[in-house]
């Protein structure tokens, strides 16, 4: 072989050699820049936000088996119990005092008791009433304390309390045995023998304090869709107050507009001919109206979300940390989501930001849907908050936390999956600008938001209910409203109340109130309340004296009293209203937050009703008052039975004291009014369906946040904008093929129905 047939050959074998080095370099990168990195650790002490935690199960059976030997009476389990008869209706933590837990958090003080509050039903009494107790310490009681009368100023009487499952169930029987009262009709409406009707509740129960008389609305029931489209027309009027239910009775029954004393009746009336009859044709799954069965072929896959090295954000027992952020969050199973000890970069911003309520009211020519006002704090908003749908009602590779609760059981139940958690890109700029004069330059922050999330399904509608976390130092608080409308028979002037949406039904108008607390501690506890906006004056232009100019200027006001601070729904608000610290920032002005409010809210009940003090919450977009730990909500879980005398009526709580320098909190209403139309079926979309409010940084740091993101992008003309080092989005390429590992699919959403 000769000189040069070697050198061409040496040649093939060190380019060979230099090809698989920069292949298995390529190799060895790809799986360290792959490789999950553990989330940035906060400097918030682990264990700490354990005394905001909802209750374990195991904690629950200790309480409920602790009542059951120390109370000396018979207890019957929820789930069975009749009205007559002593129950648990629930146990959930109790919250310690706020001094006591900042003592606890702050400085250094002893971790305060665990505690949990139990509700119980006396039907077994002399005077049949509600009591709570406050059962401790945990995980193992020893002792109990009655704090009924030290929260209501009074026993609880016990109409007051809400309708059980057990209740529904012998109420449901009644209707039944009614309904056989009328077969003929039944089969002529209906094609019915009213085994295959479903009845829907309404509330409030009567026109004044001890009624419990409700109208149910009677629907076809068509497996797999939503019967909440298919009204027949007929509505009956339950008794149900009395505590035996061998007395309850049938009082009244409503049919396409007009009223009977009875089924017999409607079914004398229908023999004789004097009954106007609609007849409906048992709807068939195929085409019946309402169901979210696909139409068309799967398509392709839709965007998937890339965590490339895991989740950014940590969980720990109820705590998760973001980039700065710390928020122990829990699940009331009546007033639902709630979130304690809100920091940013170490600081507290909010102690408590919790959802107080959600009023549905309802108009109709129909007695069911025109005399509805749901509260649904007292059919439990936590509580009916299920597992949730990976992939669709949150990120597929969010992270998922279970809930319990214990309700109407002396059994705890696990509600798998119902809260999730994910870092949400919004395909949106945070900030950017590109420079287009002088230099030329490019700098920007991509708009990546921490999440937490639950959904509540009550009964026909799906609240969305999300927080949100930025990294400019913002929350963000929003509910998106879908599911089901709820409808009535179509008949006469049904248009004035809603718009038609199918061969029978009404779509009735509606409103949809969401309440929240917001306990803000701005720079400290101590916070007073300012209000900014805009006025014009109008002076000599100071460079051509016969000429004029209108200058705007900015108005600041400090509100003084509570009186000032209370805004009305609908009233056109201050521009800029923010908590304010005493302490200024670099530029001399006070740290605030502001709070910014989205809302479309409809037009609250008017005063003169007999239960506006039930959710005189709904007077006011805003109502900041100072902090008392006997004013923990705006509502109760009683107030939806006897509204007439509300156990908790908000309104009592604006008494006009001074909101200088104190603890504060503020109480928002966000809403808007629904006009269901045709494209509400099968569903409501959540698109136009949101509402809700910001807590905003103002002036509280000295510039933007985050400009400490490592997530920033900045390049320049002068710079190779190709190269990773310089510009982080041209690493993206690589990042991608990073793709994540999706655990299989699972759902056991049905298992506690």
């Amino acid at each position: 072989m000769n000189q040069k047939a070697v050198l061409i050959l040496l040649g093939l074998a060190l380019a060979t050699i230099f090809a698989l080095v920069c292949v298995l370099l390529t190799r060895e990168r790809t799986p360290r820049s792959c490789q999950h990195l553990p989330p940035e650790q906060e400097d918030v002490e682990d264990g700490q936000s354990l005394v905001f935690a909802d209750l374990t199960p195991e904690e629950m059976s200790q309480v409920v088996r602790y009542l059951q030997a120390q109370l000396g009476v018979p207890l019957v389990d929820a789930s069975r119990a009749k009205p007559s008869e002593n129950c648990i209706a629930s146990v959930d933590v109790q919250v310690p005092g706020k001094a006591e837990v900042l003592r606890f958090l702050d400085d250094g003080g002893a971790r305060p008791p665990r505690e949990a509050l139990a509700v119980l039903y006396f039907g077994n009494q002399a005077e049949p009433n509600i009591t709570e107790y406050v059962v401790g310490p945990l995980p193992t009681p020893a002792y109990h304390r009655d704090v009924t009368v030290q929260k209501y100023g009074g026993k609880l009487p016990y109409h007051r309390r809400p309708v059980t499952g057990k209740e529904y169930v012998d109420i449901n029987a009644l209707i039944q045995r009614e309904l056989k009262k009328a077969p003929r009709f039944l089969a002529a409406c209906c094609e019915s023998d009213g085994t295959n009707l479903v009845i829907l509740t309404t509330a409030p129960r009567g026109f004044k304090s001890g009624d419990r008389v409700t109208w149910f609305v009677l629907f076809h029931n068509v497996a797999g869709t939503g019967y909440y489209l298919s009204p027949v027309g007929l509505e009956v009027l339950v008794d149900h107050g009395d505590l035996h239910v061998s007395r309850w009775n049938l009082r009244q029954v409503f049919y396409n507009g007009r009223y009977f004393a009875g089924t017999g009746d409607l079914e004398q009336e229908f023999v004789a001919g004097a009954l106007e009859v609609v007849r409906l044709k048992q709807p068939q799954a195929e085409g019946v109206l309402g169901s979210l069965k696909p139409r068309r072929p799967r398509g392709s896959p839709g965007p998937l979300q890339l965590e490339p090295q895991g989740h950014r954000y940590s969980v720990r027992n109820n705590r998760v940390t973001f980039q700065g952020w710390s928020i122990a969050f829990g699940m009331n199973p009546n007033t639902g989501p709630r979130l304690f000890d809100i920091r940013y970069r170490g600081e507290r911003i909010v102690y408590e930001l919790s959802l107080q309520e959600a009023l549905a009211l309802y108009g109709s020519n129909c007695p069911g849907g025109m005399s509805t006002r749901y509260l649904d704090g007292s059919f439990g908003i936590g509580r009916f908050a299920y597992e949730l749908v990976r992939g669709l009602d949150c990120p597929y590779t969010a992270t998922y936390v279970d809930r319990h609760y214990l309700v109407e059981t002396d059994t705890p139940k696990t509600n798998q999956n119902s809260l999730c958690i994910f870092e949400h890109d919004s395909a949106l700029p945070l900030r950017r600008h590109f420079s287009d004069s002088q230099s030329f330059y490019y700098g920007g922050l991509r708009k990546t938001t921490l999440v937490i999330r639950t959904i509540s399904t009550l009964i026909n509608y799906d609240y969305i209910w999300d927080f949100m976390f930025h990294d400019s130092g913002a929350v963000e608080v929003r509910v998106h409203a879908t599911g089901y409308i709820s409808s009535s028979f179509f008949h006469g002037r049904g248009t004035d109340h809603g718009n038609r949406v199918g061969p029978h039904t009404l779509g009735t108008m509606h409103l949809h109130h969401i309440h929240y607390k917001v306990d803000l501690d701005v720079d400290g506890q101590l916070n007073s309340l300012e209000t900014q906006d805009m006025e014009y004056e109008f002076i000599k232009d100071p460079w051509s004296r016969q000429n004029t100019i209108e200058r705007p200027y900015l108005r600041r006001e400090r509100l003084e009293k509570e009186d000032e601070a209370a805004f009305p729904l609908n009233v056109p608000m201050p521009r800029y209203l923010s908590f304010v610290s005493p302490n200024p920032n670099k530029w001399e002005h006070p740290r605030s937050y502001r709070l910014q409010v989205i809302s479309f809210a409809g037009k609250h009940l008017p005063t003169r009703s007999s239960m506006e003090r039930s959710v005189s919450w709904g007077r006011y977009q805003l109502a900041v008052t100072r902090r008392k730990e006997e004013e923990p909500s705006s509502t109760s879980i009683y107030n939806q039975n006897d509204p007439w005398t509300p156990t908790v009526a908000f309104a009592d709580f604006i008494n006009n004291e001074t909101i200088t320098n104190q603890d504060l909190v503020a109480w928002i209403t966000v809403g808007f009014l629904h006009v269901p139309h045709a494209e509400d079926i099968p569903n409501t979309v959540t698109v136009g369906n949101g509402v809700g409010f910001f807590l905003r940084p103002y002036n509280y740091f000295n510039e933007d946040p985050s400009v400490d993101s490592s997530d920033s992008v900045y390049f320049s003309s002068e710079q190779d904008v190709r190269a990773c080092g310089a510009n982080p989005l041209a690493c993206l390429s690589s990042a991608a093929t990073c793709a994540p590992h999706l655990p299989p699919f699972h759902f056991g959403g049905f298992l506690n129905l």
